[in-house]
């Protein structure tokens, strides 16, 4: 079953770990490491896995080549069914401007997701703004710790049905965040 639990002041600095960890593997390769997802958030429940982006210039044959080798000699498992993300119903980009590539962990090494984006692209701006924008706005972050809780028991241990039912209320979350980014009147 999905398991969504109480914020962890430890994962700050399992992510500061995590880090050096993969900027030493990595070096100028990645123009950005950063701490993304609900684990990024002060006080949001959330799944306990550290999800990190890695923003590269490119996926090349050549960058994809460089990063499965880093990685997998790190222990991290390149997962190549997943090419891109959820592009949000209303996005005009083309659909490789959400293109990705995603590493998890090994079964004996911390609960991790990488996920490796474009500079630039929506799906690289994505997580960095929404992350930011739920930092900024602690009743928003706990309408959403709400949310998760309840899709996890709707899902049980279904992965791919929690991300469907979670990815529309995520748009909505940054629908929000893109009027804050931009200045807009928010009352939140």
């Amino acid at each position: 079953m999905i398991k969504i639990v109480d914020y962890k002041p430890s994962w700050l600095q399992e992510f500061t770990e995590i880090k050096q960890r993969l900027r030493q593997a990595l070096g100028d390769l990645a123009i950005s490491i950063d701490h993304i997802g609900s684990t990024s958030v002060p006080r949001l429940a959330a799944k306990d896995r550290i999800d990190i982006q890695i923003t590269v210039a490119d996926l090349s044959a050549e960058t994809d080549s460089r990063l499965i080798a880093a990685l997998t000699a790190l222990g991290y498992v390149y997962r190549p069914h997943i090419q891109a993300d959820h592009q949000p119903s209303d996005d005009l980009h083309p659909a490789q401007a959400w293109q990705k590539r995603l590493f998890c962990e090994a079964d004996f090494k911390r609960a991790t997701n990488i996920h490796v984006r474009i500079a630039g692209n929506p799906n690289q701006r994505y997580p960095i703004l929404f992350r930011d924008y739920l930092r900024a706005h602690p009743k928003q972050a706990a309408t959403y710790a709400a949310l998760k809780r309840r899709l996890a028991v709707i899902a049980g241990d279904d992965t791919g049905l929690y991300s469907d039912l979670k990815d529309p209320s995520c748009d909505l979350i940054m629908n929000a965040a893109e009027a804050w980014a931009y200045g807009e009147k928010d009352k939140g």
